[in-house]
């Protein structure tokens, strides 16, 4: 974990006019600057960036936050990828005190290759790029695509010669090990004097692949005319993993958002000429099934992911795969959808002949991932028979059990027993049966298998007086049972709900994650330590945490024992709802009473109070309907 006293100094040292200018164009208003709001489509500026608060703000979507928010919500990044590359230029060393010091150095060994590579790479693209300008059999071809040559520079599409050394005119020297390294170069025989050396890519258009900060990565590089393989993809290098990629991900971040969600395609070309066409949403895998991890970084960017695959059995398979993919992922406030084209159509040629308008009702009908995870499970199965529907159940009993605890598991569960043909009841206790002997035989049949086990003492060794075990006193005799009281104060019970239940905090939309940020300490400050914790980690269970917690000296004794996710075991959303409400009156009341005395004095203050009167109204309804259940 990287400590907070170096993210305070990181902060203090990073000009947040500077990274966000980088990406918006910023003109000085008043002591602050402003610009069109990259999260959302404006015609009117709205969005601030404070070079004294250093942060930034927009009052039309409420996005706020500091350098590193915006790195992690605007390129996508990590916590830990945004904190590193802000310390670069600052020319800041990121601690990493658990590693040795040959750790260390094989770590900055292996970022001085990543630069290196991506520098190669970023070369071999300017040349293609020079290339296609003189090519007109290359241009034609594109056009012919339906390409104009603004998409063409968007996406920095290129032309590779058909020379076998046309990379030896643009690099001093054609022998350079990291030609080789970055896949630009194949190089044939071990006998250095006797070696062979060309080009890999000879008379393709150049599709180059960009990583989420915008540094060319790879390529991708198809053929004009007939030959094989059609498309032909830069190795896997020390920068350049198929499995984690998209291509157009980085292109497509504004397209995300303005769409709402993310298509994930089969081709570079269904990318580039979705985007001409009005799509500009659409990502591609890089010739391997859709993984996890392409899952995890497209939900970055959006909760909504649609993947389009064709409608043959090849078709199917991947379609099984991506639903494996996206089945951890599977939150209640976030949708998969499968759109299986018709067999003579990509998504390119569909919306060429039939329409945007066509392609857009066609996708919203697209097969919600309960439904495939049913037709999945119940491939070759007849399930007018037993055997049928209990190898059907036997299918789908690995598939439900990766969705993630909430209300579509239970009721995929509800269908899963209908069609299996026994009571959902049956069918949940079968299920948690087989689990349960499934962890006995995992404990073993030695002596004590099945024994409880004696709680261990977080955080090795001997406990450091900042915990204690849930039924112990301060005295540590055993505290009397029973259900602990809530804290009286809500934003006690907010943080404790959210550290005992850290998943929910995606659930509570960005401008209430700010107001929590804004709570004095020791609230606002833990706030901001559990976010942090989620966008280096994810969501981890509340005793990982709890040693994270116990290990991290930046927290006072206070703060730790206000994080107290076992405060109130029974807590349900319902419960974070209203103390969330109950805080939110109270914070926006007092923001309002001071906008009011602003607004002789600053006529903007009038629209920020009737947006914040409007959040207030709502939270005083809920809070009121939820007081008559």
């Amino acid at each position: 974990m990287i400590p907070s006293g170096f993210i305070q100094e990181l902060l203090a040292r990073t000009d947040v006019v500077g990274v966000v200018g980088r990406h918006v164009e910023l003109k000085k208003a008043g002591i602050n600057y402003k610009g069109l709001c990259p999260f959302h489509g404006e015609k009117t500026a709205s969005f601030t960036v404070s070079p004294t608060r250093q942060t930034y703000h927009c009052f039309g979507c409420g996005a706020h936050g500091d350098a590193i928010r915006f790195l992690t919500e605007h390129h996508g990044l990590s916590f830990v990828e945004a904190v590193k590359d802000l310390a670069q230029e600052a020319g800041l060393v990121v601690p990493e005190d658990e590693a040795t010091p040959q750790e260390q150095a094989q770590a900055a060994q292996a970022r001085e290759q990543q630069v290196t590579l991506i520098d190669v790479l970023e070369k071999a693209a300017e040349h293609y790029r020079r290339q296609l300008k003189g090519n007109q059999r290359a241009v034609g071809y594109l056009k012919g695509r339906g390409l104009t040559g603004e998409i063409a520079a968007r996406f920095g599409l290129g032309y590779a010669p058909e020379g076998w050394r046309t990379l030896a005119s643009v690099f001093p020297r054609y022998d350079d090990p990291t030609l080789a390294e970055s896949g630009m170069v194949i190089v044939q025989g071990e006998d250095e004097a006797e070696q062979k050396r060309y080009d890999r890519f000879r008379d393709r258009i150049m599709f180059p692949i960009r990583n989420v900060k915008g540094e060319t990565i790879a390529f991708g590089g198809r053929v004009l005319d007939k030959g094989e393989p059609k498309y032909l993809n830069s190795p896997e290098t020390p920068i350049f993993v198929k499995g984690r990629e998209l291509y157009g991900l980085y292109e497509c971040r504004a397209g995300l958002r303005t769409k709402g969600y993310a298509l994930v395609t089969e081709g570079y070309m269904d990318v580039v000429a979705l985007a001409q066409l009005g799509f500009p949403n659409a990502v591609a895998t890089l010739g391997t099934a859709c993984t996890a991890d392409h899952v995890h970084k497209l939900l970055r960017f959006t909760e909504q992911v649609v993947f389009s695959f064709d409608g043959d059995a090849a078709g199917r398979r991947a379609a099984g795969r991506a639903l494996e993919a996206a089945l951890p992922h599977a939150t209640d406030t976030r949708s998969f959808r499968f759109l299986f084209l018709p067999p003579e159509h990509d998504p390119d040629s569909y919306v060429r002949e039939y329409g945007a308008e066509a392609f857009e009702s066609f996708v919203r009908n697209a097969v919600p991932l309960s439904r495939q995870l049913l037709d999945h499970a119940a491939a070759d199965c007849d399930l007018t028979t037993a055997e049928g529907r209990s190898r059907m159940l036997s299918q789908a009993k690995p598939l439900w059990q990766t969705l993630p605890e909430g209300a579509l598991r239970l009721q995929l569960l509800s269908e899963l027993a209908i069609r299996g043909g026994l009571p959902a009841e049956e069918l949940a206790r079968l299920w948690q049966l087989g689990g349960t002997r499934s962890r006995e035989r995992d404990h073993g049949d030695g002596e004590g298998a099945g024994e409880s086990q004696p709680r261990r003492s977080f955080g090795g060794g001997e406990r450091k007086g900042r915990w204690k075990r849930r039924d112990e006193n301060d005295d540590g005799l055993p505290r009397p049972q029973g259900r602990r009281q809530p804290p009286k104060r809500p934003e006690d019970r907010v943080v404790q709900m959210l550290f005992g239940q850290p998943g929910w905090w995606n659930d509570l939309p960005a401008d209430e994650h700010d107001l929590l940020h804004q709570l004095p300490a020791p609230h606002g400050a833990l706030i901001a330590w559990l976010e942090r914790e989620l966008a280096e980690h994810g969501v981890r269970p509340w005793a990982v945490i709890r040693e994270a917690l116990e290990e991290d000296d930046s927290l006072d004794n206070e703060a730790r024992a206000l994080a107290d996710g076992d405060a109130d075991p029974g807590a349900t959303p319902a419960d974070l709802r209203r103390a969330m409400d109950t805080v939110l009156v109270r914070e926006l009341g007092d923001q309002m009473k001071h906008l009011i005395a602003e607004a002789a004095t600053r006529r903007e203050a009038l629209t920020e109070y009737r947006q914040l009167e409007s959040r207030w109204k709502d939270a005083k309804a809920r809070l009121g309907t939820s007081s008559q259940d």
